[in-house]
């Protein structure tokens, strides 16, 4: 491989990547800051926000699906400068996504009893659950603009908007958290507990949306044309954006609701399994960002290469890629250890809670180069070069066949500590990290699909 394929690699990359990981570090610091504050209540209340926030979950897998195979396009239509393109497809994302936020805010404010007794049949936190759930659901909508108009600046390289934004939104809901739920009596606010974490998050999520909105229209950015220009798709236009677009719309759906369903599973393995579940995942999160932008920047960079014709500098790329994420994976992942060790200082829960909290975090710790190169091969190689079919079926298939059903069997059979189960859910890490790699080797993932 020439190596001045490769010249500019690391600059590229982390100029694209740190604005990215920094906007997510912030998003994290917001969910956090919610488990945190919320956990000053109690396991119960700690609980019941990391219930109704499965419903979240599921929203933003479908809205990541719809959007994340639009930005296939919007990369590569940005490689060969194709402005219209762009318009077209952004028009699209944002309708699709709007229209399922809908659907979700109608389910989370009229029947969220339903949807949450999926997860936990604890009386207790169903009761808060269904009160957090009914006011939450109704920032959904605005989520989903916001996130469109993010995902299409990302693309086209405007990468510092949503990052302040995200900064904004984030300042505001650690604010308004601690006036809502635990009162303000100068204001007059009284004591709202997980109402005031709801209270705040859509309030966040309304300023994040409008000024995310303004700055685009205003500074013109490639995305943000004509109402004209963004719906002059035609049935042509959305059959090609299906042929790629279903199959990664599909892959996050199906993969969000295994989340839910290994969510299910810690929360009928018990009250404390499942709060110190909604912990793991809080300050794993802190760590895992750095994936998330890393993911987001490849696909980027390696959509717009192909999308120019540049189908060998893509190559050079992704085999540069392929073991520079596993490297950081297992660097980064020591970091769990040390915040292992500060949790008692941070989560106003019981001691065996935090206990297994850190025998999780190991676990993590371990999987943590597989999760990785995963994150690379399926959103950053895969996705990039249109190959949204196999990256679908290993994103799922080894979930659904092995991690799943090794959880339940751990859990409702085996009797097994949450550290085992999920060890049992995280084992598809192995097997997807096999496949990928036959993949990237095979070079079949490469396709310029504008």
């Amino acid at each position: 491989m020439n190596k001045h394929l490769l010249n500019g690699f690391y600059k590229t990359l982390f100029s694209i990547a740190i604005p990215i990981i920094l906007q997510n570090l912030l998003q994290t610091f917001v969910n956090m800051m919610d488990t945190v504050m919320v956990g000053r209540l109690g396991s119960v209340p700690i609980a019941a926000v990391g219930l109704g926030n499965q419903i979240f979950f599921m929203l933003n897998m479908v809205v990541f699906g719809v959007s994340s195979g639009c930005s296939i396009f919007i990369a590569q239509f940005w490689g060969a400068q194709n402005i219209s393109g762009i318009r077209k497809t952004f028009g699209f994302m944002l309708l699709a996504c709007f229209f399922v936020s809908l659907a979700f805010l109608a389910g989370g404010a009229l029947i969220p009893e339903k949807l949450l007794r999926f997860y936990s049949n604890d009386q207790a936190v169903l009761k808060e659950g269904v009160r957090y759930l009914r006011l939450v659901s109704f920032c959904y909508p605005m989520l989903a603009i916001s996130f469109s108009c993010q995902m299409a600046f990302r693309s086209t390289e405007h990468v510092l908007l949503p990052m302040v934004t995200t900064a904004i939104s984030f300042v505001m809901n650690v604010s308004l958290n601690a006036i809502f739920i635990f009162g303000c009596q100068p204001l007059g606010i009284p004591r709202m507990g997980v109402l005031g974490a709801a209270l705040a998050t859509v309030i966040s999520r309304a300023v994040e949306m409008i000024i995310t909105l303004a700055v685009g229209i205003t500074r013109k950015f490639e995305a943000m044309g004509k109402i004209r220009e963004l719906l002059g798709f035609d049935l042509a236009f959305i059959k090609k954006l299906a042929f790629v677009g279903i199959p990664v719309l599909l892959s996050e759906t199906l993969w969000g609701f295994g989340i839910t369903t290994q969510n299910s599973i810690f929360a009928h393995a018990g009250t404390d399994s499942f709060a110190a579940f909604s912990i793991m995942n809080t300050v794993s999160q802190l760590t895992w960002v750095f994936f998330i932008g890393m993911g987001n920047a490849s696909s980027v960079i390696l959509g717009k290469k192909i999308g120019a014709g540049e189908e060998e500098g893509a190559r050079a790329y992704t085999h540069r890629f392929c073991w520079f994420f596993p490297l950081m994976g297992a660097i980064i992942g020591l970091l769990l250890f040390p915040i292992s060790r500060i949790l008692p200082s941070i989560f106003n829960v019981e001691p065996h809670i935090i206990a297994i909290t850190q025998s999780m975090l190991f676990v993590l710790m371990v999987m943590y180069p597989f999760r990785a190169f995963n994150m690379l091969i399926i959103v950053g190689v895969c996705r990039s070069g249109g190959d949204t079919i196999f990256a679908s079926i290993i994103d799922n298939g080894w979930m659904w066949l092995i991690a799943i059903p090794l959880g339940c069997l751990a859990t409702f059979v085996w009797r097994q500590p949450a550290w085992v189960i999920l060890f049992c859910l995280e084992s598809e890490q192995v097997l997807k990290t096999i496949c990928g790699l036959w993949r990237v080797k095979s070079g079949k993932w490469l396709h310029n699909i504008t």
